[in-house]
């Protein structure tokens, strides 16, 4: 389970912000492009990844101490 949060906190980082970059038409090029709208839903997605990330640290270091 812990690879799993891992892997997909980062992916959702990543792809979280691709879209605010397409929606603030940083990265140009796509449907995406201009619309504030996806900046929005990217700022949540890198937020979901984020926490998924806080869990997986917070995990870690539980388990350090237990050692």
């Amino acid at each position: 389970m812990f690879w799993v949060r891992l892997i997909g906190g980062i992916l959702l980082v990543l792809v979280g912000a691709v879209w605010i970059g397409q929606g603030f038409n940083l990265i140009k090029g796509s449907g995406m492009s201009g619309h504030g709208g996806y900046a929005v839903l990217g700022a949540v997605v890198v937020l979901c990844g984020a926490w998924l990330l806080w869990g997986v640290a917070q995990t870690r270091m539980a388990a350090s101490r237990g050692r």
